[in-house]
């Protein structure tokens, strides 16, 4: 008797260990958390912070390195003040400038604008976006200030750019070549 009820009890241990058993997830995990993230919410209240804040936000009035406060709202009397703005290049014309401005160009604003700037890029003409002029047009009077202001706040549906690019000087860079573009297609 003894006999059977030790085998009753044998194969119900073992098909209760059997049914725990999952091929997919080991059934004890050896540190978890150096194979699995904690998760930390970010904006969560943290009691580290001071104040029981939650996150830390800049000091105030600190700029973010490469870029200078930019002077000009995003507004329309903003952009006309930006269109007597000049460049702080040394030389807007100068064959470096021109050429980075070239090369970021054709990154952010060829698929577009195109690389003529005729407003005839790869996106244009498959008709995904309709609607951007040419820098010839004669009712774009636009300046190196007016330019960089776009690029920096964006203008109607073309939004900014200033996230993509590293720095203020970039942005004058890219305007610079635009308006070499402008003088080539008002020759």
């Amino acid at each position: 008797m003894k006999s059977v009820v030790s085998k009753i009890i044998l194969v119900v241990v073992s098909l209760t260990a059997v049914s725990c058993f999952n091929k997919n997830k080991p059934n004890f995990q050896y540190f978890p958390d150096m194979y699995e993230a904690v998760g930390y919410e970010t904006y969560a209240e943290a009691p580290l912070l001071p104040e029981n804040t939650a996150a830390l936000l800049p000091v105030e009035g600190t700029v973010p390195r490469g870029w200078l406060p930019y002077e000009f709202d995003n507004t329309l009397e903003g952009k006309a003040l930006a269109r007597e703005d000049k460049s702080p290049l040394l030389s807007e014309n100068s064959a470096s400038d021109l050429a980075k401005g070239k090369e970021l160009y054709n990154v952010y604003c060829a698929i577009c604008h195109g690389t003529k700037g005729d407003g005839q890029g790869h996106l244009v003409k498959r008709e995904k976006i309709l609607g951007v002029p040419s820098y010839a047009d004669a009712a774009r009077n636009i300046t190196i200030g007016s330019t960089y202001h776009t690029i920096y706040y964006g203008l109607n549906s073309m939004g900014s750019y200033a996230a993509q690019l590293s720095s203020e000087e970039e942005i004058w860079q890219i305007s610079a070549y635009v308006m070499e573009l402008k003088k080539d297609l008002t020759k």
